[in-house]
């Protein structure tokens, strides 16, 4: 194939997979929308590489056991020095994908797609990305084993629960900082290192704080902790009761851990470069929904369970992403202050 031919099947295969996060996440696909070339792409393909991992783990009608096994194929498949290729993993997870594949799905039945546009990176982004998705994928399996008798996730603890969140999401702040911590100072390397993981907790215990029903009855996980659940005399079963009244302090304890990854978080993103394409919008953005979202988790608990959702409202996303439209970037402390207080499109 020439030298042509082989970056045209890569640009194909990278618009698909702009395509795809489009699909599988709103969300991320801002992000992604919010920054240029190279980091883009690196971000695109490294969450979507990501994103078929948790697919697999989230499948509630794949046997655990063999869950484990599709994982771990997966994680060889990522280490450049073991022979096991993507074609094996897309033939050993075909039997599970739906007849009619959900969006998540389809990515994964197009996980060749991604590989080979994971490929086409350049061999610093590569060299960058590889090692936290492969500890994400590994963080799974094993949380998938440990409860493999039950089903589903049953974290007992907070420091369970922390762990789990480092897996899903804190290893992602790594690969983000990986991809940002080329060519600056050492001072901003280390500021960067040591306030990622407070970024990526937060965005986590809020999606956990927001989704305790919809975890449970679409993927049978609850990441409460079975602590808190028992603390106020709670059990798993009772979240179908729909009595969202008795939840408020199990909600409001995960919150208040959230919460607590706040500063760090925002010394992460006022220490981030803008390079290679990198933006402080796409961080920021997801950052402030995410304090508008403890905001809203504060003033109505209930909902989590009673509506099986919190979040913003879109008119108040639509007058956050505004505030970045112009020239300047928006002070990112002053934002999460007014945000924290009532939504930025009511002042």
């Amino acid at each position: 194939m020439s030298r042509n031919q082989t970056e045209g099947v890569f640009q194909d295969d990278l618009d698909y997979c702009y395509d795809a996060v489009q699909d599988v996440s709103r969300t991320f696909a801002l992000t992604v929308a919010e920054l240029d070339e190279p980091m883009s792409r690196d971000i695109c393909v490294g969450y979507l590489l990501c994103r078929i991992a948790d697919t697999v783990e989230d499948a509630g009608h794949i046997p655990p056991a063999e869950q484990r096994t599709l994982l771990d194929l997966y994680n060889r498949v990522l280490d450049p020095d073991d022979d096991a290729t993507v074609a094996e993993f897309r033939a050993a997870v075909d039997e599970w994908i739906p007849e009619s594949p959900d969006a998540d799905w389809e990515v994964v039945a197009q996980s060749p797609r991604v590989f080979r546009a994971f490929d086409g990176l350049d061999d610093e982004s590569k060299a960058a990305i590889r090692p936290p998705v492969r500890e994400l994928v590994s963080g799974m399996a094993m949380f998938v084993e440990r409860y493999a008798e039950q089903g589903g996730l049953r974290l007992q603890t907070f420091g369970e629960l922390e762990e789990y969140c480092w897996y899903a999401a804190g290893t992602v702040g790594t690969l983000v900082t990986g991809l940002l911590s080329r060519n600056v100072d050492d001072s901003v390397s280390e500021t960067l290192q040591n306030n990622a993981r407070s970024f990526a907790m937060l965005l986590q215990l809020v999606n956990v704080s927001k989704d305790v029903a919809t975890d449970f009855e679409e993927e049978n996980n609850v990441y409460i902790p079975q602590e808190l659940l028992e603390d106020q005399e709670l059990d798993t079963e009772d979240i179908r009761e729909e009595d969202g009244e008795e939840f408020v302090p199990v909600i409001r304890r995960v919150v208040d851990r959230a919460e607590g990854y706040l500063d760090g978080a925002q010394t992460w993103l006022e220490a981030m470069p803008e390079i290679r394409g990198n933006t402080l919008s796409a961080w920021a953005i997801p950052f402030l929904l995410a304090v508008g979202t403890l905001r809203e988790l504060e003033e109505r608990p209930e909902d989590v369970i009673e509506e099986g959702d919190v979040k913003v409202s879109r008119s108040e996303v639509t007058t956050l992403f505004a505030m970045f439209s112009g020239d300047d970037d928006p002070s990112v402390a002053e934002l999460r202050s007014k945000i924290r207080q009532q939504p930025l499109d009511e002042y």
